[in-house]
């Protein structure tokens, strides 16, 4: 089990690759090859979305990120696929692109009545900041029940953040894709979604997140007395107990 963990690399984050192989590639190949002149309707939509499939499978694989968001986005892009191919009603994009970061807004809420919330997954864990330290800190002053409380709150709006992007999904589905579904003009219709959702959607719902993260930062300060640097995770480039 150890030697199996061992060989399993570090996932770092690469938002240029990510960016690159999930919007631009198949934003472009949607609307300027999907003539029949080109690679036509239905290869174009089966190789463009084939770039995000596979790249979602590839992390999911190569890193054991077998968490539930990534293979909802692996999901989420076969069902685009589906929608397409199968010419189902077009209303029906929009469903799913609404109900994919629904549910997991909803997973959010659900996870704050457990062990596990998921705020504390993904922003309040050992890679990000210095649990350890950060929990001494609280117990010596006393402050646990206070810091849970906006670790609470942290959490709504964590999963607010998914409400609106649910909300916008469903908007720009609805105004940009509205030809057929199984034609060119859906193709089109759907790369230039795919585009316009990175500033629309992507951007505002990371400043959000960036938000959360300073609201929970301001706490830990307030409540602990340590600067970031001291409260981050030395992997995250941070002092670590050299701040002690």
């Amino acid at each position: 089990m150890t030697t199996a963990r061992k060989d399993i690399p570090d996932h770092k984050p690469r938002p240029w690759v990510d960016l690159l192989v999930s919007i631009i590639i198949p934003s472009v190949i949607l609307m300027k090859l999907s003539g029949d002149e080109y690679l036509g309707n239905v290869w174009a939509l089966l190789v463009g979305l084939a770039f995000p499939l596979g790249w979602g499978l590839f992390e999911l694989i190569r890193y054991r990120k077998k968490n539930f968001i990534a293979v909802l986005g692996v999901i989420s892009v076969g069902l685009t696929g589906g929608i397409g191919l199968m010419a189902i009603d077009a209303q029906w994009l929009a469903v799913k692109e609404a109900a994919v970061p629904l549910v997991i807004g909803l997973a959010v809420l659900i996870s704050t009545r457990t062990k596990y919330p998921l705020v504390r997954t993904l922003l309040y864990n050992p890679n990000v900041l210095d649990v350890d330290k950060i929990q001494q800190s609280l117990q010596e002053r006393g402050c646990e029940a206070e810091f849970e409380n906006r670790l609470m709150k942290a959490s709504y709006f964590f999963a607010g953040t998914f409400l609106f992007s649910a909300i916008m999904n469903y908007i720009l589905a609805r105004w940009i894709v509205t030809s057929p579904s199984g034609t060119q003009a859906f193709n089109e219709e759907l790369g230039r979604m795919t585009l316009v959702s990175y500033p629309m959607i992507a951007i505002p719902s990371m400043v959000m997140m960036i938000a959360i993260f300073f609201y929970l930062w301001r706490t830990i300060r307030r409540l602990t007395g340590h600067t970031l640097e001291e409260v981050l995770s030395p992997a995250a480039g941070g002092q670590g107990d050299k701040g002690d």
